[in-house]
């Protein structure tokens, strides 16, 4: 186990967790300032693909971006998540895996779901593939199904369950997808490993949003999503001005000219 996955472990009922999305080096390398997790997530089928699903995502194309982010990455733990249909078996799993890490020179990559891939999860891990967990809403699985989960008896045992058996073949870490408070708070407490939350309230060890939601880029009504700032209004305000003196002849000038 890598010293910065043990930080991230070590962080448990001490300091939450601040984890961000990246998709390239320029977002990464502002990111790393201030996250401990930075993960290539395959939500950048939405984000910048326009895809309708996280299925359409490829592994060459998470591959790709995470070529980029590790570039800007130096401190955080940086954390791949394996599209659909990359570990629907144990070898394939095994395969994908050491090519993702080996190519893009991650520290770990996220599966989703639980009992149902618990074999490829535990492969990897005897492997020494580095694994983080992910429960609760699993968009590579519950397409256009965008419902809470762990409102139920028999859904909230299940998470419990799911999240016992990740600990138990060694993830290090789980994300906890739009679970009901109380569930996701009960998780956390009976997990000794972290929980990452996003959109399962402030109970989780911490927490983790889209990059482009928070600032304002992605434009999403999404219950869990709080917008931090509006980058457009920046943007904006910068395209205006260069197209303003592009069109007034001030730029470029004689500094800018070869």
């Amino acid at each position: 186990m890598n010293k910065k996955i043990k930080n991230i472990i070590s962080k448990k009922n001490k300091s939450k967790i601040v984890c961000l999305t990246a998709y390239s080096k320029n977002f990464a390398i502002e990111i790393d300032k201030h996250a401990d997790i930075v993960l290539v997530g395959d939500s950048l089928a939405s984000v910048l693909y326009n895809y309708q699903t996280t299925r359409k995502v490829t592994l060459s194309e998470m591959i790709n971006h995470s070529k980029s982010v590790r570039l800007g990455v130096k401190k955080s733990l940086m954390v791949v998540d394996m599209p659909y249909n990359s570990y629907s078996t144990n070898i394939s799993a095994l395969k994908n895996a050491k090519k993702i890490i080996k190519e893009t020179k991650c520290d770990a990559v996220k599966l989703e779901g639980g009992k149902k891939i618990i074999s490829q999860i535990n492969y990897l891990i005897r492997n020494k593939i580095p694994v983080m967990g992910h429960i609760g809403i699993l968009p590579q699985t519950n397409v256009g199904k965008f419902k809470s989960k762990g409102k139920t008896l028999r859904e909230k045992k299940q998470l419990i369950e799911d999240a016992l058996l990740l600990q138990k073949k060694g993830v290090f870490a789980i994300v906890l997808e739009c679970i009901k408070t109380s569930t996701a708070r009960q998780i956390t407490q009976i997990l000794k490993i972290p929980t990452i939350g996003i959109g399962s309230s402030v109970y989780c060890d911490g927490q983790v949003l889209v990059t482009d939601d928070l600032i304002g880029l992605n434009d999403t009504n999404i219950k869990f999503v709080k917008r931090f700032i509006n980058i457009r209004k920046y943007l904006n305000s910068g395209l205006k001005k260069f197209a303003s003196e592009v069109k007034s002849k001030k730029y470029p000038l004689k500094k800018h000219s070869y």
